[in-house]
């Protein structure tokens, strides 16, 4: 027995356990998301929501699920499942994360993002929080509020210790000093003495400076100037109290403002007030700094420079309210006493343009619950927000007051403004008419009843037109004039046969055979003018006979150069014409022969009964060297194929010749031949000495166009592939039996199937294995032949449900053999 390493037992039980302990502790630090109305989130925090879910690699439904998890209600999920499909479904709308900040990181209610080199949990359904709006500003690191410390230096800079200053004099005397500012406030000027210049700002310390110089004999102002910079800026400490994201004290630039302290403290958290931030400098307050100035306004007058041991206090909010719906910024927004409804619009940005601005609906607590009331657009202005207030801007109806609609056979078709006393004549008009297609006779209506139910009003539109009729319109009606193209099929006709471009074309109003042939680019070579047939439909056929005609065909004979002609045919709709060959045209069709003839190459049929010995005759005869034995003839398998043999598309022909290669592939895939068919359906065996010996015979069969000829030389091989070790070509011997070749070859390998070895010998023809009681009798082996070994089919093996069946089955059979035979007793 092996016995237990306690350290590491002990150490893997610690790390689960406090692994488990910091999972607990995630989800619980994660706030509760049961207060989320989802009627209230945008399409943009939706999107939000799911590129944050892509980035921890969690699903829709995963987020769902997470979401009830973390306290929202059933009714609220199912909300936000509806909201996320239509996200989805949404046209233009594309929900995508960059592959390079897709991150692989998969955690249960948050994911890991990273701030400045600090790893932080951030929550995944923050965006659907309401925004407090200007908080963001400092979240956002391309809004650091950093100083620019290239600018010259500010007049109003207080100097104090470690600062460098820059004392430059030209002029009658030539002086650069970079002194630097003592704890005690003091610089050192050499040949001069000690100046104090704390607490003062450079231009103060400039004039001192000056004074100094004057002092001890430098001509100031006679010839001589100086100019005092700043050199090395020095750090300060500033305090960070109250609701910031992260308090404390840091170390800032002396040049450091106070937005710059609150970035570097990560702004007012939740509960912080963006809008009575307070300096603090030598236990008093100086300045109260409001970020929507600066959000609204682009003010900065309180956005003070900082000085050492300065203290900049957040405090919490008082009044902060909710306006959601038809403004342009929907958010949670800080008011502060004596501002009023209209201020608070004013931070949204204003209504959107969709907004129904005459009232709005404010959610407001009472006591222990919460009561709706309405603000109407004239106390606006005087309405003053109370704590904890929810002003909703609806949209404005989807509907008109003064609309009619006309559709259909007019030059205009849209909406229209319903007048006083419109009448449907009038609106026609105003719809610049009817079209020349117009079906007259009929018109629709549709009228909205008080009940929102519809109706159908019929009219003649004639009678509208000559004013004979006289209907007023409507609030919402619909007026419908067909034309007489959508009341019936598509009038159309067919060309077939030998034209150059057959189909289907646009009927026309007296359109005859000859203007069709010329839609059809014309006769195509061969085609017959004397004989044209045209089928048309019968709508008189007597379905009491069997002998009924179903359509009229007529035939037509037309001049070949499609002069105009008073007696041509004239079409109807539907009509099917037919474009016959001449009886005696024949297209040219070529064979070929390949080999050991004297003249191998391309050759044309010259008749019809022209036969495999013709051609051999016609090509000059075999060489000295032909093997007569091994000679093929190469037959396209139109039947299985099914390719049209007439294609003249070389392109087009091969393609389909492939498509229908691997479409048989599919269709008869075999085990034996480990799913691959050999394609040999396209040679015909012959046996081409006896087709020489005797001519004319049945073996001497008729050439086809396509057909190749192939007389080999005499052969010395033999190949053999397939299940065997090594494939191979063996020479050939003639006491080799059929196993001697394969033996050469390797020999069988383990999968081979024995009994389906087969022989494909030079002129095309297939010999397979025979059994002869325990024994395979192989077909002999000629000179050129390929042995081919065959696969073993896999055996699958019962599965349990297979076996479970059978026993089943078996069972059954069992039990009804028992219940007959003791009927039978």
């Amino acid at each position: 027995m092996n016995k237990i390493n306690f350290p590491i037992f002990f150490f893997i039980v610690f790390v689960i356990f406090f692994s488990a302990i910091d999972k607990v502790s995630a989800q619980n630090s994660l706030q509760n998301i049961s207060t989320i109305n989802v009627d209230d989130i945008s399409d943009q925090q939706v999107i939000q929501l799911l590129q944050q879910a892509q980035k921890a690699g969690i699903s829709d439904d995963e987020l769902i699920s997470q979401a009830r998890s973390r306290g929202m209600t059933g009714a609220q999920a199912q909300k936000l499942q509806v909201h996320i499909r239509q996200i989805r479904t949404k046209s233009g709308t594309v929900v995508r994360i960059d592959d390079t900040t897709a991150a692989d990181v998969r955690k249960l209610n948050y994911k890991q993002d990273s701030l400045d080199g600090e790893l932080v949990k951030k929550d995944l359904f923050e965006s659907l929080e309401p925004r407090i709006f200007g908080a963001e500003i400092f979240k956002n690191k391309n809004s650091s509020f950093e100083p620019n410390l290239k600018l010259a230096t500010p007049v109003n800079y207080i100097v104090g210790p470690n600062d460098q200053l820059n004392i430059n004099v030209y002029g009658s005397s030539l002086v650069n000093w970079k002194l630097e500012v003592s704890p005690e406030g003091n610089i050192n000027i050499p040949g001069v003495g000690i100046l104090n210049v704390a607490s003062k700002t450079i231009e103060q310390a400039t004039s001192a400076i000056k004074g100094k110089l004057a002092a001890n004999n430098y001509a100031i102002g006679h010839g001589t100037t100086v100019q005092v910079t700043l050199g090395n800026i020095r750090s300060i400490q500033v305090i960070m109290i109250g609701q910031v994201t992260k308090p404390g004290t840091y170390t800032l630039s002396s040049l450091a403002t106070v937005f710059n302290a609150l970035y570097m403290a990560g702004g007012p958290n939740v509960n912080g007030s963006l809008r009575e931030i307070e300096i603090i400098r030598n236990n008093r307050i100086i300045r109260h700094l409001d970020v929507y100035d600066f959000l609204l306004k682009g003010d900065q007058k309180n956005n003070i420079s900082l000085q050492d041991q300065d203290i900049v206090r957040v405090p919490t909010y008082r009044t902060r309210v909710q306006l959601v719906g038809e403004v342009k910024i929907p958010a949670l927004f800080e008011v502060l006493p004596g501002e009023t409804l209209d201020n608070l619009i004013n931070y949204a940005g204003g209504f959107t343009d969709s907004a129904y601005t005459a009232r709005i609906k404010v959610s407001q607590v009472s006591d222990q619950q919460r009561k709706i009331t309405d603000v109407v657009e004239a106390d606006y202005k005087s309405y003053i927000p109370l704590r904890g207030d929810k002003y909703t801007v609806e949209s404005i109806i989807s509907r008109y007051q003064n609309r009619v609609v006309i559709n259909g056979a007019v030059f205009r078709p849209g909406d229209y403004e319903l007048q006083n006393g419109l009448t449907l004549n009038q609106l026609i008009e105003k719809a610049a008419g009817l079209k020349e297609d117009a079906f007259t006779d009929r018109g629709t209506i549709t009228r909205l009843k008080p009940d929102n139910t519809t109706e159908i009003i019929a009219f003649n539109v004639k009678d509208v037109i000559n004013k004979v009729v006289n209907i007023s319109l409507q609030r919402e009606d619909i007026v419908n004039i067909s034309s007489i193209f959508d009341l019936r099929d598509k009038y159309v006709v067919t060309i077939n046969g030998s034209v150059r471009k057959p189909g289907q074309f646009a009927f026309a109003e007296n359109l005859k055979v000859e203007d069709l042939i010329l839609k059809a680019g014309g006769f195509a070579d061969g085609a017959s003018t004397k004989r044209i047939e045209v089928a048309r439909r019968t709508f008189d056929a007597d379905p009491a006979s069997k002998s009924s005609s179903v359509a009229q065909v007529f035939n037509v004979n037309i001049d070949g150069a499609l002069k105009p002609n008073d007696a041509s045919f004239v079409l109807s709709p539907f009509d099917i014409v037919s474009v016959y060959s001449l009886p005696g045209y024949e297209k040219q069709k070529t064979v070929k022969v390949e080999g050991e003839v004297l003249y191998p190459g391309s050759y044309t049929i010259k008749n019809k009964n022209e036969k495999i010995s013709d051609l051999i005759a016609r090509a000059g005869g075999l060489t000295a060297s032909a093997d007569v034995e091994g000679g093929s003839l190469k037959r396209e398998n139109i039947a299985i194929l099914g390719i049209d043999k007439d294609k003249s598309d070389t392109v087009a022909l091969e393609t389909e010749r492939i498509s229908q290669a691997e479409r048989l592939k599919r269709t008869y895939k075999d085990s034996t031949t480990n799913g691959e068919i050999q394609q040999r359906n396209n040679y015909v065996g012959i046996d081409l000495g006896t087709i020489l010996k005797s001519p004319g015979t049945k073996t001497d069969l008729l050439l086809e166009n396509g057909d190749i000829l192939r007389v080999p030389k005499q052969q010395q091989i033999v190949r053999v592939n397939g299940q065997v070790l090594y494939p191979s070509a063996v020479v050939y011997e003639r006491s080799k039996s059929f196993n001697d070749f394969v033996s050469n070859a390797g020999g069988y390998s383990p999968g081979a199937l024995k009994r389906g070895a087969y022989v494909v010998y030079p002129n095309g023809t297939v010999k397979g294995t025979r059994k002869f009681l325990f024994f395979n009798s192989h077909p002999a082996v000629k000179p050129g032949s390929e042995i081919y070994v065959p696969k073993k089919p896999e055996r699958k093996g019962n599965s349990v449900q297979t076996i479970l069946g059978l026993s089943t089955g078996l069972a059954s059979l069992g039990a009804i053999i028992l219940g007959i035979l003791s009927l039978n007793k």
